[in-house]
This record gives structure tokens, sequence and C-alpha cells, in this order.
């Protein structure tokens, strides 16, 4: 073998070698690399806040958390028509995510059903949040969701409709002041113009507004020792105010009736913050105005209630990111953290966090601070297992006097005698 040829064999396996512990290394790079990628804790979320303004503001509030916690939050939106139903479903096949967002009037079922975490184990306690949001997030006396934010709703009213009337333009205190302006304005004859905006059949919606008569008047879905008491004079009285409304009023679904007053249809109408930006959006120019819902009983001070709502976080039970998901659910609920999301639109609300509930950033926007307002009045759904049914019972009592097939008191005497079999067939 020649000089020349044993030095070529020799590079040429110089060469292989070095590619091969080259190659080998290249390798192994990738692989911790990926190793690396795959070690960084996953928590998986599910909301129902997916508009733009509201996705762009929570993208940056995880990407905070993530950054600070050095793992990665999946998110997955739902929208309020099926989310609950796809909720059940990953529950039942044991593919629900490691933190949800639930209604307030959900979590009670969620919880009866076993399925969250009971946090009070965990050491975490509501004594930061507003004391009206705690019942719901209770069961058994331990904690199983946190409060994240908090709404309301109140009384919006047209200025020039009231003007054209004959009316003042200051919003009515009673129940029969508003009645009364309510027929003023129906009586004008002008066409396509009512008084009020009535709920009729819209689900799960119609009972909020027929729940805040019944607490203004002093009535109530139970009474303290958790019997139901539908049909009590508060609440008949309630019933018929709300009839007397829907007589010189339009009975729509919630949605068509917030469209009508934005096109200046309505004298007045309840509804939630929502309606400040579909306002600005579409009649910036609409001289309205907002006010606390009016009492319907008259003892002193005049209030009237409403209905609160509220979102609330909660971790599934078979989380397996279970540590994760509290430091989580404790930085969304945190009052700063929450002031940043609440800012984005009147829609998020408010903090449930009672120290950013009245923060001065609301302060310089009136109607903003009416919702803050009507909330030292307001009153969440009751706490029951089956109070979907309940709601469904109540809101097609309220429909069968709407429309004049029973009266307010038939209604409720029928409502009453539903509500206390179903209570009666759980109790067997």
């Amino acid at each position: 073998m020649t000089t020349v040829y044993r030095f070529l064999l020799a590079a040429v396996l110089l060469a292989a070698m070095f590619g091969f512990i080259g190659a080998g290394s290249c390798s192994g790079s990738k692989q911790q690399e990926e190793t690396a990628t795959a070690t960084v804790p996953v928590l998986t979320f599910w909301h129902f806040w997916s508009e733009p303004i509201h996705r762009e503001v929570m993208k940056q509030m995880i990407a905070k958390f993530e950054q600070e916690h050095q793992c990665k939050v999946q998110v997955t939106e739902l929208s309020w028509g099926d989310g609950k139903t796809k909720l059940f479903a990953a529950f039942n096949s044991n593919s629900a995510p490691d933190v949800l967002e639930l209604g307030s009037d959900w979590v009670a079922q969620f919880s009866h059903s076993g399925v969250l975490r009971n946090l009070s184990k965990d050491g975490m306690t509501l004594e930061r949040f507003a004391p009206f949001t705690a019942p719901a997030a209770l069961f058994k006396g331990s904690v199983y969701a946190l409060p994240w934010t908090v709404d309301t709703r109140v009384l919006f009213y047209n200025k020039d409709l009231m003007k054209k009337a004959g009316l003042p333009e200051t919003p009515p205190n009673t129940i029969e002041e508003l009645v009364q302006r309510c027929e003023k304005i129906r009586s004008m004859n002008a066409e396509g113009i009512y008084g009020f905006g009535v709920n009729g059949s819209d689900e799960h919606r119609l009972y909020k507004k027929i729940l805040a008569f019944f607490w203004s008047a002093g009535g109530d879905v139970f009474d303290a020792q958790g019997k139901p008491v539908l049909n009590s004079p508060q609440n008949i009285a309630a019933l018929e105010h709300y009839l007397a409304l829907g007589r010189c009023g339009f009975v729509e679904t919630q949605r068509q009736l917030d469209n009508m007053f934005v096109r200046g249809k309505l004298g007045f109408v309840v509804t939630g913050s929502w309606l400040l930006d579909k306002i600005e959006k579409e009649n910036a120019g609409l001289n309205f105005g907002t006010a606390l819902l009016p009492a319907i009983r008259h003892s002193e001070p005049l209030q009237g209630a409403s209905f609160a709502g509220g979102e609330y976080l909660a971790i599934s039970a078979k989380s397996q990111r279970a540590d994760l998901a509290k430091r989580f659910i404790k930085y969304m609920t945190d009052g700063k953290t929450t002031l940043a999301f609440c800012k984005t639109s009147n829609e998020t609300g408010f903090p449930a966090d009672k120290q950013y509930m009245n923060h001065e950033f609301f302060a310089s926007y009136p109607h903003r601070m009416m919702f803050s307002k009507q909330l030292a009045t307001a009153k969440m759904t009751p706490i029951h297992p089956q109070w979907l049914d309940i709601e469904k019972i109540i809101e097609e009592a309220t429909v069968e006097a709407l429309y004049g097939r029973k009266t307010a008191k038939q209604a409720l005497d029928q409502a009453q005698w539903l509500v206390t079999d179903l209570l009666a067939k759980r109790a067997s």
C-alpha cells in the first residue's frame, strides 16, 4: 500500500469518525431541546371570553403567568351556547381541563357533582372577595371556586322619548312611577315606540329579570329554612307589576330588546353593561341615562334589588397539575390582574376582589359607576343543586302570566306546587 493511499484512507476514516461524532452531537442537542420542551408543564384552561379585545388582553395576562412560572397554558375558548354541554362531556370522558370558568349559577351544580377540587383543603379562603360572591363558591362549607368578575343589571332610559312624552328626564324612584312613565310613552302612539322592554320566553335570562322584581318587593324564592315561597304576596305583587309593564311594553328576547333600545324605540329597559359598548358602536349619539332599579316596597331608603352575575374559576378534581392550577387561579383572581381585564370593555364587569371593585378607574365612567352602585343591593341566584329545574319553572310561570293564560297568583301558585313537588321527589 503506497504512502499516499495510506494517507487518503486515514483521512477518510478520520473524516467519517468526526462526521459520526458530529452527527451524534447534533442529534443529542436536538433531543435535549425536545426533552426540555417536554418537561415544561402544560396547564389547560377553558374560558368564555372569545371577543378579539378580550382575547388579546387574556393572552397578555396568561403570557405573564407563563413567564413567571416557566409553564405553558393551553387555552380553549367556549361559547355560552354550548360551553356547558362541552364541559359536561369533558368531565364524563375524563378529559376535563385543569382550570375552568363557570358562571355563578353553574358552580353549585358542578360542585355538587363532585368534579371540582375542594380548595379549602388547599388553604384557600374567600376573605378578599365581596361577601355576596361567597355563597356560589361554597358547597358544604368548603370553597370549590374562586370569584373572578362580577356584574349586574341597571335601568336604561331614553331621555328624548321622556321629553317627547312630557316627562321629567330624571329616572323613576318607584315601580309605580316607572309604570306610569312607560304608559305615557306608549300613549303617544308613535309607530314602533314602546314604554318598556319586557323579557318574554327567553331561556336562562327571563328569571334574572323576575327575580329582581321579587327581591325589590321583599320576596324571594326560598325562605330562611330553605322552603319555596314563590307564591308569597310580595312575589305576586312583583309579578303583577311586571305584567303591567308588559301591557305598555314590547315583549322580546334580551338581544332584540337591546337592539330596540339602541335604535331609540324603547323608553326603558333593564339590561347589562354590554349595552354601553353596543350604544357606543352603533348609536353614539343616543341621549340616554342609567339608573338604579326602582323600589317596589316603599320602605326607606327606596332601593330596588338587581340580579348579580359573576364568573368563577375552579379546578378539576382530577387535575394532574393541581399545584400549578392553584397558582394560576390565585393569579387570575387577584384584583390587580382582574382589573386589567375589566378595563378592556364594559361587558367584563368588575373585579370580585373587593379591594378593586370600586377602583378609581371606574369613577371616570358615570354609567359604569351606576353598575357599581347597583351591586350594593344586587343578589345572586339561590344556591341549589336543582336550580336549573327551578329556574325553568319560574320562567314558565312568568310566560303563562305574561301572555294572559294565567293570573299572577295562578301562575305562581302552580310554580310553588311544582317546585315543592320537585324537592319532595329529591328528598325521597
